[in-house]
């Protein structure tokens, strides 16, 4: 028999839903399930997540979820969804519909502290001589999220890091005013996926590479690298999601100006280490639903010591 129990993951993301059991690290199986309104996307997993449980128990569970959480224990809404521009899913709650079903330890954070800490882990930030104590996971798809793994810990204060929210300063001469239903042009409603759209008039991976607007792009995306540089010393920044691993050229733009803006202020950022800094997951499309495993890992072991 084997001797690693079974976790159960589940990351829960704008478009799709993808739920797991692992042994270890290791995925033995996963289902993905179309992210529609919270009882039908959640009603789903938590089906599965029974049946699987019933032909062999779970040790635990780790949940990531697109935010933003109440991740605070001690509130009333604890693992519930807060405002969102998501269309129906303020208030969901989240936790309570996956964790509810399963009679083991559970822990839910957002899905890019999930994934940074699973590339912290066993990706990007265990590569190398030096082990990464503070790397920051970004994922630009449907929206934009970030999340941190700080000495092994995903980041929290009073909630977890909204990094997509921030303001960042324009290109000289782009008027496009941007797409967050929030802030109009913050960093998720500049260059995310629905945001692109709006900007060229289609999606993003339709437009060619050599068309000009993709140099306001790149000069969004390096002013938000430049920020987590500058505030966290970050010894990674890695840029992941269906925009952010979609287009190489786009990476390399945003490398270089990244060194540019910050015009040799920051000592460990240049154009020879650049490459190393700011980079494509090691884990590729996988840090996220190995970000839920990591997720059950803790919870198990928080349990072990609790």
């Amino acid at each position: 028999m084997n001797a690693q129990p079974y976790l159960a993951g589940v990351e829960l993301g704008g478009t799709k839903m993808i739920v797991l059991r692992a042994r270890g690290r290791e995925i033995v199986e996963r289902v993905s399930i179309a992210t529609t309104t919270p009882a039908e996307t959640l009603g789903a997993a938590a089906v599965l997540l029974r049946r699987w449980h019933e032909e062999e128990p779970f040790a635990a569970l780790g949940i990531g979820s697109f935010g933003p959480l109440r991740l605070d224990r001690s509130a009333a809404d604890f693992g519930h969804m807060l405002p969102t521009p998501k269309p129906g899913w303020t208030g969901a709650d989240i936790y309570g519909a996956l964790a509810g079903v399963l009679p083991c330890p559970a822990a839910i954070d957002t899905d890019v502290n999930g994934a940074a800490l699973a590339e912290a882990r066993w990706g990007a930030g265990a590569e190398g001589d030096v082990p990464s104590n503070c790397l920051c996971y970004i994922t630009i798809g449907t929206g934009l999220g970030a999340g941190f793994a700080l000495h092994g810990k995903p980041l929290h204060g009073a909630m977890h890091p909204e990094l997509g929210h921030i303001l960042t300063r324009r290109a000289p001469g782009d008027g496009f005013a941007g797409a967050c239903p929030f802030h109009g042009d913050c960093i998720e409603g500049l260059v995310s996926g629905p945001a692109l759209a709006k900007r060229f008039g289609a999606p993003g991976d339709r437009i060619a590479a050599d068309d000009p607007r993709w140099e306001d792009v790149a000069h969004d995306i390096a002013q938000m690298v430049g920020t987590i540089l500058l505030t966290t010393a970050a010894r990674q920044v890695l840029i992941g999601g269906g925009v952010g691993m979609g287009r190489a050229d786009l990476l390399a733009r945003v490398r270089s100006k990244v060194v540019a803006q910050l015009a040799g202020y920051l000592p460990f950022v240049s154009a020879e280490t650049i490459g190393a800094i700011v980079r494509l997951p090691a884990l590729g499309d996988q840090a996220g639903p190995l970000g839920a495993v990591a997720l059950a890992v803790d919870a198990l072991e928080g349990a072990g010591r609790g």
